[in-house]
């Protein structure tokens, strides 16, 4: 591929990388990780409501990484509730699972910062066959759709085998049992899948840029000739 076309590909990946260090940023800090409706039980036991008449002890919940609101109704009216994971629920959630995808959270965002700013240099500097070159771009790249795919297994793991919802849900509450009646992933949870995509996609870019994969040797290719050699 022309050198030109080159520099095109890389701005393009660049520019895909810092989009999803912004989208990743703003996901950290909302609580749009999980939305869902919980159920009185006991409430709907004691009137014995069926059909509609649930809809009464239907409420809603929706929680991020560090905070959020559920909505309790017993038949007399929503409650809304706020609330913190710190340091309020640390008990009661898997806080070693919780305080991992926070890390990993962050640990994406550098690395997409990382890769915008290898991106850009590998399209507007003199790159070099060491981290700078497109060695640095793949491992960049790589380390970030692995954060990507942990931090959504992690986060999965958390709400749907721990119960995180439903443990939420029943803090702090003496006399009322409550069982989550739905739930769904939000917009943060695929924001962090897009973007793992997008770094994916970036790595079969920096390939259709001509570079071979760092584990795949040509036969053809010529021996190295020094890490102070100009790539392109």
């Amino acid at each position: 591929m022309p050198a030109q076309q080159k520099k095109v590909v890389f701005c393009i990946a660049g520019v895909f990388s810092f989009a999803c260090a912004l989208a990743i940023a703003a996901a950290i800090g909302t609580q749009l990780w999980i939305q869902g409706k919980i159920l009185c039980k006991t409430g709907a036991l004691l009137v014995n409501a069926t059909g509609q008449e649930l809809d009464k002890f239907i409420g809603e919940i929706q929680y991020g990484l560090f905070y959020g609101e559920r909505v309790r109704q017993c038949g007399l009216g929503g409650r809304p509730f706020q609330f913190s994971f710190f340091p309020e629920l640390f008990k009661i959630m898997p806080a070693s699972i919780h305080v991992s995808i926070i890390l990993f959270c962050l640990a994406l965002f550098i690395f997409a910062l990382i890769a915008t700013g290898f991106f850009m240099y590998n399209a507007f500097g003199n790159p070099y066959e060491t981290l700078h070159g497109p060695l640095g771009l793949y491992l960049w790249s790589f380390i970030s759709v692995s954060c990507g795919f942990l931090i959504l297994i992690l986060f999965s793991s958390e709400v749907k085998i721990h119960h995180l919802s439903e443990k939420i849900a029943n803090y702090k509450e003496g006399s009322f049992i409550f069982k989550i009646h739905s739930e769904q992933f939000a917009k943060s949870f695929w924001i962090i899948l897009v973007c793992s995509l997008v770094h994916f996609m970036n790595i079969l870019l920096i390939r259709l840029a001509g570079f071979e994969f760092p584990f795949s040797k040509s036969k053809n290719s010529e021996a190295p000739n020094g890490a102070m050699d100009l790539m392109y």
